[in-house]
């Protein structure tokens, strides 16, 4: 099958150009084809971050707050998530089912780290949208508090803003924090999560 090689020819021509790499390392002139493929395959390698995930995996249950103006008390909801490295553990993917706004709510998310730009992103999906929510960040030296932000349009106009931390506790509970700013203006909790691993 010739779509590894095309994949593999590819992504050199990626890396050559890879603004990262060109930090990391300064050439005079370009990478030849060998020395370029053996650094893309030691970046496509999982390391340390994706061992953290990979603790992770298994099933929990989920105590979820919700805020939805500030000073009032939050509504409190019960749910349940199902967590598993994919693609020889490169990334922790997660099923999540709760109650959001008095309502059914389900959703997909996928964790990892690059290690390519060197930063931690999530990607996630869920029943109360259509689009897919794309944040990024870095981790503490420990790697188990995990900082992303991000941002996404609102349907009445203008754009709000996100800043979520992830605190890995053990390996039986993390905890998952959201705050929002809407249309630039003053940070809200909007969100806390707590996973305790089933028993």
């Amino acid at each position: 099958m010739r779509v590894m090689p095309i994949m593999s020819a590819a992504l050199s021509v990626l890396l050559s150009v890879s603004p990262v790499l060109a930090k990391d390392k300064k050439h005079e002139k370009p990478m030849d084809q060998q020395a370029m493929m053996e650094l893309w395959q030691k970046l496509a390698q999982p390391g340390e971050p994706h061992k953290l995930f990979a603790g992770l995996a298994g099933s929990w249950t989920t105590t979820t707050k919700e805020w939805m103006e500030p000073g009032k008390p939050p509504t409190e909801s019960a749910g349940t998530a199902e967590m598993k490295m994919v693609l020889d553990g490169r990334f922790l993917y997660q099923e999540y089912h709760a109650q959001m706004m008095g309502h059914p709510f389900s959703g997909i998310g996928i964790d990892g780290y690059d290690n390519v730009t060197k930063k931690y992103v999530t990607a996630w999906i869920d029943t109360m949208g259509t689009g897919i929510f794309m944040m990024e960040g870095t981790a503490s030296a420990d790697g188990k508090t995990i900082t992303l932000k991000g941002s996404h349009p609102e349907p009445g106009g203008g754009t709000m803003s996100h800043r979520a931390v992830w605190k890995i506790v053990d390996s039986n509970s993390t905890t998952f924090d959201m705050y929002a700013t809407h249309h630039g203006g003053k940070e809200m909790k909007m969100l806390e999560i707590l996973y305790t691993r089933k028993p």
